[in-house]
């Protein structure tokens, strides 16, 4: 009686179609660097070491998860042309893992599907209550399949 419960593990995923050859849609979410140009969420990125082949792998990203901003080392693995993943390797939530699935409808449409988990721990966990909790996951999925979807569409 009295103890907290945690508030458990966020999930979300928001997906997209884009007037996009899915070769474009791919490199856009494949460039880590480029990530806080389109996506709303992410301040800041610093990418700490590259695969061999030059693409981001370990990767800091300082992120506004509205309630508080936060920052996390996440480990990026690349399945060209269909999906980029990621885990955290250490941060301000307790666990995080995401991906971007990409599917070719046809020459010029891509579906684009951001997935995202976290256990925001018990300390973000706790301002992560109720109504909140629902804004945040809609901020971070949403925000970041549109944001790809207006940035392949634009440029």
């Amino acid at each position: 009686m009295g103890r907290v419960a945690p508030m458990g593990v966020i999930k979300g995923s928001h997906t997209v179609e884009i007037e996009a050859p899915l070769a474009r849609v791919y490199e856009v979410a494949a460039n880590v660097a480029g990530a806080a140009e389109w996506q709303p969420s992410v301040l800041a990125v610093e990418i700490l070491d590259t695969h061999p082949d030059g693409s981001a792998h370990r990767v800091e990203l300082e992120v506004d998860a509205v309630v508080k901003k936060s920052k996390a080392i996440l480990a990026y693995e690349y399945e060209q042309p269909n999906r980029v993943s990621w885990v955290q390797e250490k941060g301000d939530p307790k666990s995080l893992h995401g991906s971007w699935d990409l599917e070719q409808i046809s020459a010029e449409q891509t579906r684009a599907t951001y997935n995202l988990e976290s256990d925001p721990g018990r300390m973000l966990g706790m301002l992560l209550r109720g109504p909140v909790e629902g804004k945040v996951r809609e901020f971070l999925t949403k925000g970041a399949a549109e944001g790809l979807k207006e940035f392949c569409e634009s440029s």
